[in-house]
């Protein structure tokens, strides 16, 4: 009998065996991706905001800026709870049969609630956050004006604090048969 995946918990990954729950793991995936994918929703429609991002330990939560009007802020007041992911691709892998192609990768789903972060204590240390993972050579009042409270009015500081996360990954060996990297340039011709 096939399993109802609608009742099985969201974090529950098909494939056990590449299912990662590692916290250290999944904490240095999440800290070091570039830019994550926020799903929010809106009266049954789903929409997707990719952004920079930075993830907090202390408080085990992902902090993100956007405009201070706008679809996020107006989904996440009717509807907190989302859905987060990080994604890198790694090599492609063919196979005898198109069906079989597959593509090395490593990813983390997390879900939980956002608030927009109201308090100006916080909304500057998740804005800092995202300074130090984006520009860790630069230091405020060093290179670049602190953040300035002004600032903080004109754009809306997110938090999604997180419940329950995992990670996922496929790898195969380093000496896969024809396994190679997907490069744009060759796509377009």
């Amino acid at each position: 009998m096939p399993k109802d995946y609608a009742i099985l918990p969201p974090t529950q990954v098909r494939r056990s065996d590449r299912a990662i729950t590692d916290v250290q793991w999944i904490t240095d995936f999440v800290r070091q991706a570039a830019v994550g994918t926020f799903a929010t929703e809106h009266n049954g429609q789903p929409f997707l905001n990719s952004n920079l991002f930075a993830y907090s330990a202390e408080r085990h939560a992902i902090y993100f800026h956007t405009a201070n009007v706008g679809r996020t802020k107006a989904n996440v007041e009717q509807n907190p709870k989302v859905c987060f992911t990080v994604f890198s691709m790694g090599r492609l892998l063919p196979a005898a049969e198109a069906l079989e192609f597959s593509v090395e990768y490593q990813s983390v789903v997390a879900f939980g609630t956002v608030q927009v972060v109201e308090e100006t204590g916080e909304a500057e240390y998740g804005l800092q956050l995202l300074m130090d993972k984006y520009a860790p050579h630069l230091r405020p009042d060093r290179d670049y004006r602190p953040i300035q409270l002004e600032e903080i009015r004109r754009t809306g500081v997110f938090r999604m604090d997180i419940t329950e996360w995992v990670g996922k990954r496929k790898k195969v060996a380093d000496d896969f048969p024809g396994a190679f990297w997907y490069s744009h340039a060759d796509a377009n011709s």
